[in-house]
């Protein structure tokens, strides 16, 4: 894949395909780097317009720190780029801050798609101050939200020690951790009315497939689809299976959509 470049308008970074089609928007979480979402874009890049919105999460004003400070964000990108609607796809925190955004604008969300989605309930990495200066520490974290280990390249594990070694960035880290881990969505889940898919790893420590479950059984519209000897990013660990499913989903959902407007 040629890389694809970083754009900056105004306060926002993001990266986009520019493709024709929808627009599929990838929300990353607390350690979510473009690379986490490489096989996303590659595989739909010629059908979709999938953009990347980089959340401020390490840059953003203390007083803003939340999850609806980063909802707000993703609104104001939707606004200035003039979308009228998205598919959004959320991994990890990037699923709770989808779900909130798809509550607050139902309008403008066609489907939801999550994968490891904190919202209910998570164990997390970012909930107390993590040890700083200690690589090997961050090493098996970091290796422990995936089934394989190996998923877990030296440059993932660099660039999450470099987070929590900043301490601006380890406060807003744990900030933001505890935000989501107020901001539970149970009793509000019944409201989304958009079609949601949910892709979970069978072996997640981080999100437990119980979580899968309730969201499941929480939320309207939904189909859930487990990916077996695969930890809190399906994605990235089986790329080539979450593909499939996700495509297969994005075409019947757009399908049943054209269908009703005509």
């Amino acid at each position: 894949m040629e890389e694809l470049t970083i754009k900056q308008e105004g306060k926002f970074s993001y990266l986009e395909t520019g493709g024709n089609g929808e627009v599929l928007m990838l929300l990353h979480g607390l350690f979510g780097a473009l690379s986490n979402f490489r096989g996303i874009v590659e595989h739909f890049a010629q059908n979709m317009n999938v953009v990347v919105p980089l959340l401020p999460i390490y840059t953003m004003p203390m007083h803003k720190v939340s999850i609806g400070g980063l909802v707000e964000h993703v609104n104001q990108f939707v606004e200035a780029k003039g979308f009228t609607r998205i598919h959004a796809l959320g991994n990890s925190l990037g699923g709770h801050i989808g779900l909130v955004y798809a509550l607050t604008y139902p309008k403008k969300v066609a489907s939801i798609t999550l994968t490891g989605s904190s919202g209910l309930f998570e164990n997390s990495l970012g909930s107390t101050f993590p040890r700083r200066g200690d690589y090997n520490y961050v090493k098996t974290k970091t290796e422990a939200v995936f089934y394989d280990p190996k998923v877990a390249t030296k440059e993932l594990v660099d660039e999450v020690y470099d987070i929590v070694n900043d301490r601006a960035k380890a406060i807003r880290l744990v900030w933001m951790a505890k935000s989501a881990l107020r901001q539970n969505l149970a009793d509000h889940l019944h409201k989304i009315t958009a079609p949601t898919l949910l892709v979970w790893g069978k072996q997640d420590t981080v999100t437990p497939p119980f979580v899968a479950e309730k969201f499941d059984e929480l939320i309207p519209d939904t189909r859930l689809i487990f990916v077996d000897k695969c930890g809190h990013a399906p994605m990235m660990e089986h790329p080539q299976e979450f593909n499939a499913i996700l495509a297969s989903f994005l075409q019947e959902t757009i399908r049943k959509e054209v269908t009703a407007e005509n």
